[in-house]
């Protein structure tokens, strides 16, 4: 009886000491209200300590009646302080902000991007300093995974069209930037911030990137010979602290399938170990005849953080890719719609294989809290393989060697070839202060070396058939020497001279397996097949200093390029040319939402080193040179959720190599005295609410060719507008995800794109129409799983992205759907 008591006695003082408990639960968010994941919470003094879940949430139980302070903490996050009061029997509710600070964020990106909308704060691409993108005296435009991912986007080209600015000259990974062309093939794109280069015939995927950004105007202070127009840098996924995994199934028109996978998190209990892995297969046919792309796409990263100083990244991504090249649509005469944009001049047996690989290692440690160095090295390598029929730029002729519209000469390359490049890139950050400055000092070291191999090689075919044999152009002046076939067009029959490779006849649509082997052909040296070397050194400094609301940017680099002429001949000879590059500019705060900023560039770029080496392109040629003026204001509002930025900019650049047009020699190139573009650009992104995103962009660019040169000839080019660069161009995306209970896991998606007329490139009297895009999505979450459909075109318009004349048009996609369903775990 007495043990009875006792429990009993014992289990109310128990229930009377848990009645004087209270607990505190909370959830710590982004300004733009995402959950914010792995943010350390403690109470002090009391050995209690938590960490934030995937939704930004925490608990603590059991807490004796009092009062507490709250700490946070996270990497690349200001310290969170907070006093809690705790009653009996209650629990205190919390809901904190958490703000980014980019003076404890590490100097390169290492680690990945904690937020997970369609605004990003920082850029490391403008200052390489971890720098708030209103704080760069430089437009900067960006676009993240998150918009990427509700657009359906899978294609670089996809996503630029979000960009004030950017407009596509073609549908290959060749761009305008404020006018100025930038292509894959121009050594001059950055990935994670260093020198890379694509194959040019296809746009890279996007499946295993972060962001993709753009800093507009020359960015040569810090890169070296870049664009004047802007440089893309394409920003991979980096592994996260958290655990995080998703599968991707997307499916719809054009016979489209394409399989993702993104995993990512630590590899041991310490968290010093990370790991991301982003894995795409995509099979698709395109709206175009006889167009496919199958892509494999392998991109792992891995991450190593020994200490809190010391950060070690590898990443690779590899993609190989099978297709055929698509040189674009012909027409007939001046009749942009006498053919369908379907319409394509490859055989059925041509094919285009491709591989590249990208690898980076990259290092990151700080000495002190103010001083860290940075070594990167980037290694890209691309080869092809290619068999095209493909048009020859002309008519098929009659035998007075008039054009006949409705036939297109066609001519044949057998290619293979390999490219390499390597990037090393050595940087010193230092943090300093003088008083009431604060300074940021950056000194900087980079290789860069570009290499085509002896190896490569091309065969052409082309011409007409001789009767004595073999093939060449056809002189109307001496026909006997041809040999001459009957071609009926509208029931009338007339003999014409018999091409080496049959034309395309675009009434016929005649798309046949041919047999290459009976072919006549040459053997070619170009652009493509020439042993090329260059290689840069390039030393810059910069200082980022900070007197209260003013912040002021100097930089200046170095730089010495040399091109072997004549690169594996025995007439090997080495041009050099050198550079010195200014950058200056200012931001000041007007008031926590308004910043207003000016900036001055140099830049310059050296003509490319195979134009240099080709016999004749009539080179070699000076170097590009350009300079940028540019002001503007950067703002944020509704709490740091929503951006509003606007530029104004004026460029100038001398000495662009353009076509020279001659019949008698394609390759043959002008090099342009002047040219201008000024323009503004205007960007909103962010948040109006935490489930309404939204983005708009616009840009009016008057980019025109100043001075032609000597050539008369050439005169009618002034005062024109450049190729493929719209005067006005714009875009919209809205996304509006439901909250109320009825429609709860539904979202919306709306948006559109427009540009107006634009010049092509190789015709002085040829242009494309403008054009504009609706396109929408509709999306529901249930639990894990997300069905998104992404319904593009919505009009069917009839439109084309870019071209260089009516005989190689490159006409966008028509109405389309794609359904995707995707699992996060």
């Amino acid at each position: 009886m007495i043990r009875i008591k006792f429990l009993l006695f014992f289990t109310l003082i128990c229930a009377a000491a848990n009645a004087q408990t209270g607990n505190i639960k909370g959830q710590i968010l982004t300004g733009a209200g995402q959950g914010t994941e792995s943010i350390n919470i403690i109470l002090k003094g009391t050995g209690k300590g938590t960490v934030t879940a995937a939704d930004g949430s925490f608990e603590f139980s059991g807490l004796k009646e009092g009062n507490y302070q709250l700490i946070g903490t996270g990497v690349g996050f200001k310290r969170i302080d907070k006093n809690v009061s705790v009653k009996a029997n209650e629990t205190s509710t919390l809901e904190l902000t958490v703000t980014e600070d980019a003076q404890e964020l590490q100097t390169v990106e290492i680690t990945g991007r904690k937020e997970t909308s369609y605004k990003n704060d920082l850029s490391f691409i403008a200052s390489k300093t971890a720098t708030p993108i209103k704080e760069v005296p430089q437009a900067i435009s960006y676009i993240t995974k998150e918009v990427m991912r509700d657009q359906g986007t899978f294609l670089m080209g996809d996503a630029v069209k979000n960009m004030s600015g950017v407009n596509q000259f073609t549908f290959y990974d060749d761009l305008t930037i404020r006018g100025f062309r930038m292509n894959g093939g121009s050594t001059t794109q950055l990935v994670n911030g260093l020198r890379t280069f694509s194959g040019f015939w296809k746009q890279p995927p996007v499946n295993y990137l972060e962001r993709v950004e753009v800093i507009k105007g020359a960015a040569s202070a810090l890169y070296g010979n870049t664009s004047p127009g802007g440089t893309i840098n394409r920003v991979t996924k980096k592994p996260l602290t958290t655990p995080q995994k998703s599968l991707t199934f997307t499916t719809g028109s054009f016979n489209t399938l394409r399989t993702l996978a993104d995993f990512t998190g630590p590899m041991n209990e310490s968290k010093t170990l990370l790991y991301r892995l982003n894995l795409g297969y995509v099979n698709a046919q395109g709206f175009r005849n006889l167009q496919f792309d199958k892509n494999i796409v392998v991109a792992p990263s891995v991450s190593f953080l020994p200490t809190d100083k010391t950060r070690i990244n590898f990443d690779l991504v590899y993609n190989r890719s099978n297709s055929r090249l698509d040189r674009g649509q012909s027409v007939k005469g001046n009749d942009l719609y006498s053919s369908s944009i379907k319409t394509s001049l490859n055989a059925v047996n041509d094919y285009l294989n491709e591989e590249t690989y990208l690898i980076t290692t990259s290092l990151n440690h700080q000495f002190t809290q103010n001083t860290s160095f940075n070594v990167a090295y980037l290694r890209t390598g691309y080869s092809e393989d290619l068999l095209e029929h493909r048009s020859s730029n002309v008519n098929g002729i009659d035998s007075a060697g008039k054009a006949i519209d409705n036939l297109v000469a066609r001519q044949v390359f057998v290619r293979k070839t390999k490219s390499f490049m390597d990037n090393v890139s050595l940087f010193l950050n230092h943090n300093f202060n003088t008083g009431i400055a604060e300074h940021k000092l950056v000194v900087g070291y980079d290789y860069i070396q570009s290499v085509t191999p002896k190896g490569s090689g091309q065969q052409t075919a082309s011409g007409y058939l001789l009767k004595a044999g073999g093939a060449g152009a056809y002189n109307a002046k001496t026909p006997e020497k041809y040999v001459f076939y009957d071609y009926t067009e509208n029931g009338v029959t007339r003999s014409i001279p018999k091409p080496n490779i049959s034309h395309y006849d675009l009434s016929v649509q005649n798309n046949n397996m041919e047999d290459p082997s009976k072919y006549i052909y040459n053997v070619v040296a170009n652009a493509s097949t020439t042993p090329v070397f260059y290689k840069l050194h390039g030393l810059y400094l910069q200082e980022q200093l900070k007197i209260n609301r003013l912040q002021i940017l100097l930089g200046l680099r170095y730089d010495s390029y040399i091109d072997k002429k004549g690169y594996t001949t025995s007439n090997e000879t080495d041009i050099t040319q050198h550079a010195l590059l200014p950058r200056i500019g200012a931001v000041y705060t007007l008031t926590n939402n308004i910043n207003v900023y000016g900036t001055y560039t140099k830049g310059y770029n050296p003509q490319d080193a195979t134009v240099q080496s080709d016999p004749l392109s009539g080179g070699p040629f000076d170097p590009i040179r350009s300079s940028l003026y540019e002001a503007g204001f950067k703002t944020e509002w509704l709490d740091g959720r929503l951006t509003a930025n606007a530029s104004v900019y004026q460029i100038e650049q001398n000495n662009t190599l353009y076509s020279a047009n001659a019949a008698e020699n394609p390759n043959l190139m002008q090099q342009i005295g002047g040219e201008i573009a000024k323009g503004v650009e205007f960007d909103v992104t962010g948040n109006i609410l935490p489930n309404w995103n939204l983005i708009v962009a616009y840009s009016y660019n008057d980019a025109k060719i100043t001075d032609a040169g000597s050539r008369a000839a050439d005169q009618v080019l002034v005062n024109r507008q450049k190729p493929n660069a719209p005067k006005n161009q714009g875009s919209i995306w809205t996304k509006y995800t439901f909250v109320n209970e009825a429609l709860s896991g539904f979202g919306i998606g709306l948006g559109g794109n427009f540009v107006t007329e634009r010049n092509v490139s190789i015709n002085n009297t040829q242009t494309l129409p403008g054009y504009e895009l609706l396109n929408a999505a509709i999306y529901y979450k249930i639990d894990k799983f997300q069905f998104q459909v992404n319904l593009n075109n919505l009009a069917n318009k009839t439109y084309w992205v870019g071209g260089y004349d009516y005989l190689r048009l490159f006409p966008g996609a028509p109405r389309n759907f794609m359904a995707t369903i995707s699992y996060t775990f």
